[in-house]
């Protein structure tokens, strides 16, 4: 029975968009508990002196990537990369995500496409290219960030709710296969987190007391509410948890 502590040493995650919000957040913990992270931005490694302050004094080191989620030949030169330079991923956190608000009715083409590429077909392609060298090693982590939205439609965001549904249900269709191999696949679904994503929500004065109202928590999340979960499900802490979607919401779908 391992104690009940988090101990990630000697072990190696992949979390995408780890920049900002949510993703560092995670990245952080990640390292805090002794993981090596591997954290993947579009242009990142700008950021890379001001993220290096952000780890200092953890456990695990940080290294910053640059990828284009949006772009299937560069996660592919991506993953060339990580194997040329021999690194094995015992954890893979798909985080990145973006958002195009607008109407059903005017959503365009271009946005619908954009938000699949970065919010469903990148956690596609991740897993299955990590998740198959996991299942040959008999052991790894998958953790997806889904959304409240994998359970609900959401207004305005057609694209987005449609790509976390569909998250939480490759979450559940990799575990089917994976799990008897070893391979937990998982997924936390947060709530309202003031993160980029959320600041035109959050400086919208009526639209935020109206969502602050309808949790019964009563505030925005935190990012290291995400993050700590996300830590929890990449530890042996969670060797018999697979297929799960679980809300980190201050219970938002408990209303």
């Amino acid at each position: 029975m391992p104690g009940l502590s988090i101990d990630l040493g000697g072990q190696t995650a992949l979390v995408t968009g780890a920049s900002r919000g949510i993703g560092l957040a995670i990245a952080r913990v990640l390292a805090l508990c002794g993981a090596d992270v591997i954290g993947v931005g579009t242009t990142i490694s700008q950021n890379a002196e001001t993220l290096a302050v952000d780890f200092e004094d953890l456990r695990g080191s940080f290294r910053p990537v640059d990828c284009d989620l949006s772009d299937r030949d560069a996660i592919a030169a991506m993953l060339a990369e990580i194997d040329a330079n021999g690194a094995v991923i015992n954890i893979l956190v798909n985080n990145a995500g973006i958002i195009r608000r607008d109407e059903a009715a005017s959503h365009s083409t271009d946005d619908w496409d954009a938000v699949m590429a970065v919010n469903l077909d990148a956690v596609f392609l991740l897993s299955r290219a990590l998740g198959s060298k996991m299942l040959e090693r008999g052991h790894g982590k998958i953790i997806n960030i889904a959304s409240v939205l994998s359970f609900q439609g959401g207004v305005l965001v057609p694209g987005y709710a449609a790509a976390k549904g569909a998250v939480a249900q490759l979450t559940r269709a990799l575990a089917n296969e994976w799990a008897g191999h070893g391979v937990n696949v998982n997924a936390i679904a947060p709530g309202y987190v003031a993160t980029d994503n959320t600041s035109a929500l959050r400086q919208d004065v009526t639209r935020s007391e109206s969502l602050i109202a309808r949790i019964p928590a009563s505030r925005w999340g935190k990012t290291e509410e995400i993050a700590w979960p996300v830590a929890f499900l990449a530890s042996d802490l969670a060797e018999f948890v697979h297929g799960a979607v679980l809300p980190v919401d201050g219970g938002w779908l408990a209303r």
